[in-house]
């Protein structure tokens, strides 16, 4: 899809080549007898010998298998090392090495130091705004529940603290108990509320609300506050089982304790205190909570996920005996149900809509194989749902034949017509025994019943507003977005009355891959389209599937990609391949009535780049990391993927610069500013604003350079005249 400039170089790479003490690292590994002679046979071993150790369960592709009648390896080598001898002087390979163009080791340790540095140099009010950006509101939500815990917790320490007849009665103890009381009011209050997928996924439809609480499928919030409750919860309790208690069931205080209780309430000894409705609903409830904990561990959850999903049923009885607890009104009026009655109400009916659907509404699915980390599975939108399946959200799956009780929540990928689909990695022992109801061979479907619950979130919910995009993503965290690429594509692809793109690339036959010297110098961001995208919105960007018109606007998606290792890309190569093959087959439509109205330019980039392995050195780094880029170019014709990643679009390894992406980008968008608008009859404005959004979910160092640099370019964009800005949207999503 990339078009490469002559030199082999991208202008937003900045290429440092192999140095020479690395080829001769790499040369040294080859020439073990120090003759001054590569012999090729060990060059050839020494591929194969790298492939099973970086893809340790590789699946069959042409790195061995014949192709056109001849061995692909052996062909594709040669036609690298430029030789037919078996035995090669060590100089004219190393200049061979040179040609190749292999990116060295030392520009990605250098890239780590200058993203420091670039943070680094920044002013102190750049600084501050760009870490704001990405961090700004969750600091916000945090300060506000610490601000009403501690709100709370003051207020009830002053009125006991300095109220003489409770201090009398009970002692220190119930300023203790009480001080926990308060702050425990608005801990569970969001402790309960952030268990709610319907009110995060209604929050979410604000982006500045969703940014300022987002909920949806992170667990770090709610475990956290679980673990403050619990605190908080136990010295509560100590507070009145080693002192109010205590000093309530002397006899001196019996008179204090009278006045504040009632004449009734005295004489009591310790036993009833603790037999009373807040006693024994107050430790009982607190003895749950303990076993809820426990039921929660990492060790447990991973064992039976079953057990964890049951033992939070216990957070109901827990929520009616806190309810029960204050209202025997002793100390103060009743407070803690009002305060609970909200979220409680919310994730009640949540649970009971589940269970519902688990037990009496299953949907038809289909689930099929596609490698050997991913399975899909197509199933019919459910016709009892609040809002609309959109991709990008996400749904909790019960699959009956495993179990009754188990909801696993999982990423929609595509969402065309009356069908969604999802694409699970099958790394666990859940998902492990779903890969067992596919029993049909690879790529054959098996039938089966589903539970769907929701779709909640929506991630990206601006991402729509921009017909020129960015996404920046890291990990498992950015598979919504692909999500969303492949049902832009789907729907591209049916605006265009084209064939849908085939279910995976293993069954397509696409075009003929770049040579080895352009799939090498693919880096290349290509050169924008000479027709100037409308900034008039066209009914295809809100979802429409209506045919457009020449004069429609163009979309154009950049999507990075950064992970550790190649494993983290394999379960996604079919939903990306399936994007690549339609952006392949509209490039090749020369003929095509309607013009290309949908870009997506995909870069995946793999940031490891030293090898793992017991007793390796640097010599075997350099070597490994060689290897690796050769066999990243070896894709034929027949076999256009690549034998590491499973990619169709080719694979960068080592830290992207994304302060020279986006300066490229910039410069991009002022050739399309400068080529001229196609404007539509009405429109009246010419020099409107170029709005472009840069979307991000990832590591926060790498988003404070991106929302620097969205500044800088819109403030660029001010001062030149071409009124470009870039906006900096931060999304979460686990």
């Amino acid at each position: 899809m990339a078009r490469d400039d002559d030199d082999g170089t991208a202008p937003w790479a900045d290429v440092q080549y192999l140095t020479d003490d690395e080829i001769k690292t790499f040369l040294d590994d080859l020439d073990h007898n120090d003759d001054g002679l590569i012999d090729y046979s060990e060059v050839e071993r020494k591929l194969d010998q790298v492939y099973s150790e970086i893809a340790p369960t590789p699946s069959p592709h042409h790195l061995h298998h014949a192709d056109n009648g001849g061995d692909a390896r052996h062909e594709f080598l040669r036609k690298l090392v430029g030789s037919d001898k078996n035995r090669i002087p060590r100089d004219e390979f190393a200049a061979r090495v040179r040609s190749w163009k292999i990116p060295s080791m030392k520009q990605d340790k250098d890239k780590a130091v200058d993203q420091d540095a670039y943070l680094r140099k920044l002013g102190i009010v750049r600084r501050v705004r760009s870490y704001w950006a990405v961090r700004g509101p969750e600091i916000a939500f945090l300060a506000l529940v610490v601000s009403m815990q501690l709100a709370f917790a003051v207020w009830q320490l002053v009125k006991y603290l300095t109220g003489e007849h409770y201090t009398r009665g009970f002692g220190w103890g119930v300023v203790l108990a009480k001080t926990c009381a308060g702050a425990l009011y608005p801990t569970f209050f969001f402790l309960i509320l952030s268990m709610s997928r319907y009110f995060s996924t209604f929050l979410r439809r604000s982006y500045y609300i969703s940014r300022f609480i987002n909920w949806d499928m992170s667990q770090a919030f709610h475990i956290s506050i679980s673990c403050v409750a619990l605190v908080l919860a136990t010295l509560h309790a100590i507070g009145h089982l080693s002192g109010s208690f205590v000093w309530g069931s002397r006899k001196e205080n019996e008179e204090s304790v009278g006045i504040l209780l009632g004449p009734d309430a005295v004489p009591r000894p310790y036993i009833e205190y603790v037999r009373s409705r807040p006693g024994f609903t107050g430790l009982t409830a607190l003895g749950l909570f303990y076993l809820l904990a426990l039921l929660s561990l990492p060790q447990v959850r991973k064992k039976n996920y079953e057990i964890f999903q049951l033992g939070h049923l216990l957070m109901y009885p827990i929520i009616g005996l806190m309810m029960a607890h204050g209202t025997a009104g002793l100390l103060q009026q009743p407070m803690f149900g009002y305060w609970l009655a909200f979220p409680t109400l919310l994730v009640l009916s949540e649970r009971v809509v589940r269970i519902v659907l688990g037990f009496s509404h299953r949907v038809p699915a289909t689930i099929q194989i596609l490698d050997d980390e991913t399975v899909l599975i197509k199933g019919t939108i459910p016709s009892e749902r609040i809002w609309q399946y959109e991709a990008g959200q996400y749904i909790f799956l019960q699959v009956p034949r495993l179990s009754l009780f188990q909801w696993h929540p999982f990423t929609v990928s595509t969402c065309i017509g009356k069908e969604f689909q999802l694409h699970i990695k099958t790394d666990g022992n859940w998902t492990s025994k779903l890969r067992d109801l596919a029993t049909g061979p690879q790529g054959s479907a098996t039938t089966i019943e589903i539970g769907a619950n929701g779709p909640f979130g929506a991630p990206a919910q601006r991402f729509y507003d921009f017909s020129h995009t960015i996404i920046v993503g890291a990990g498992i965290g950015v598979t919504p977005f692909s999500g969303i690429l492949v049902d832009l594509q789907e729907k591209e692809d049916k605006a265009r009355a084209s064939p849908a793109s085939p279910t995976s690339e293993k069954d397509s036959t696409p075009s003929p891959s770049p040579s080895p010297q352009t799939q090498l110098n693919s880096e290349k961001l290509p050169t924008p389209a000479s027709t100037r995208p409308s900034h008039t919105r066209s009914l295809l960007l809100r979802g429409d599937t209506t045919p457009t018109t020449a004069a429609a606007p163009q979309r154009r998606v950049d999507f990075h990609w950064t992970v550790r290792d190649r494993n983290s890309l394999l379960w996604l190569s079919d939903l990306l391949n399936r994007v690549s093959t339609s952006q392949q087959q509209q490039q090749q439509s020369h003929n095509s009535p309607t013009p290309k109205n949908l870009d997506i330019r995909l870069h995946t980039h793999i940031t490891q780049t030293q090898a793992r392995g017991r007793g390796r050195g640097g010599g075997r780094d350099v070597t490994t990391h060689v290897y690796r880029w050769l066999l990243e170019l070896h894709r034929t014709a027949s076999r256009p993927r690549s034998p590491l990643t499973g990619l169709l679009n080719p694979t960068h390894f080592g830290r992207p610069d994304f302060v020279r992406i986006l300066d490229h980008h910039y410069e991009e968008m002022r050739e399309y500013r400068q080529a001229g608008v196609v404007r539509r009859e009405g429109d009246e404005e010419e020099d409107e604003e170029f709005k472009v959004g840069v979307f991000f979910c990832g590591t926060p160092v790498v988003g404070e350079i991106l929302a620097d640099r969205c500044r800088m370019l819109s403030a660029r964009g001010r001062e030149d005249g071409s009124k470009i800005e870039y906006h900096f949207m931060m999304e979460v999503f686990g």
